[in-house]
């Protein structure tokens, strides 16, 4: 006798084929930059500093701000072994929010920022109060071997008190990489790479006009390209012990 299997309802087929998240996605690319500047192995806590000052309202209000979020989170994925992002914002006061993970991605900005009567927004610029937060978070309440990757996004008009605190901070586990948004001119972010009087070159600059339209591929390339430059210098410096 022969025996017909009834066929599953298309529905319960369907929802068994899900398609890759875009987080998915882009940790599949953040893989493959690690894997091209030999960085796949590498364990590294990621910091997120987000401009909140009055000219980035509208990067926040159409979503822009939440897709770097996830972006950043794609890299703390492959890098960090909690799989979590640290973040802080900032114009002029600061503040750390809750560390962003895959969990509670959704509506970040919306529910930690945007709709947070605590946090501090749209004001003007005023960088090194939170960076030396960070410092801090970094080098005494959480005092670890492993490096840090802070993404820093700003949209113009950084202060140039940052050159001292960058170069303070040479001597720390922590590599700085800037990301200029918009058409501002980053006189003070462009100056990064050639000030003297550091140990070791520990912050790097890139601007990008429109950071929603640049592919997850070359934005991991970007981020990426001096990091591995930094951490092999870093370790000959003994800022950094393998």
């Amino acid at each position: 006798m022969e025996v017909v299997q009834d066929a599953q309802p298309e529905a319960a087929v369907a929802a068994e084929i899900k398609p890759p998240s875009s987080i998915d996605l882009r940790k599949k690319l953040v893989q493959i930059t690690l894997e091209k500047k030999n960085l796949s192995h590498l364990v590294a806590r990621v910091g997120l500093v987000l401009d909140v000052t009055g000219s980035m309202m509208p990067l926040y209000k159409n979503g822009t701000v939440q897709e770097v979020v996830e972006r950043i989170l794609a890299v703390a994925c492959k890098f960090d072994d909690n799989a979590s992002l640290d973040v802080w914002v900032y114009d002029n006061e600061f503040s750390r929010l809750s560390a962003a993970t895959e969990a509670d991605l959704e509506q970040y900005v919306q529910k930690q920022i945007l709709t947070n009567p605590h946090i501090h927004k749209f004001g003007r610029n005023n960088e090194p109060p939170v960076m030396k937060d960070v410092i801090h978070k970094y080098t005494v309440e959480e005092i670890s071997s492993l490096p840090v990757f802070l993404v820093f996004i700003n949209d113009g008009g950084v202060v140039k008190a940052i050159k001292k605190v960058i170069t303070e901070a040479a001597v720390h586990p922590i590599f700085w990489q800037f990301v200029g948004i918009g058409h501002s001119d980053f006189e003070v972010l462009k100056q990064l790479d050639t000030m003297e009087g550091r140990i070791v070159d520990n912050a790097n600059f890139i601007h990008i006009h429109d950071i929603a339209s640049i592919s997850d591929e070359a934005l991991y390339n970007l981020l990426l390209n001096e990091f591995p430059q930094w951490i092999e210098a870093a370790t000959n410096q003994r800022i950094l012990r393998q």
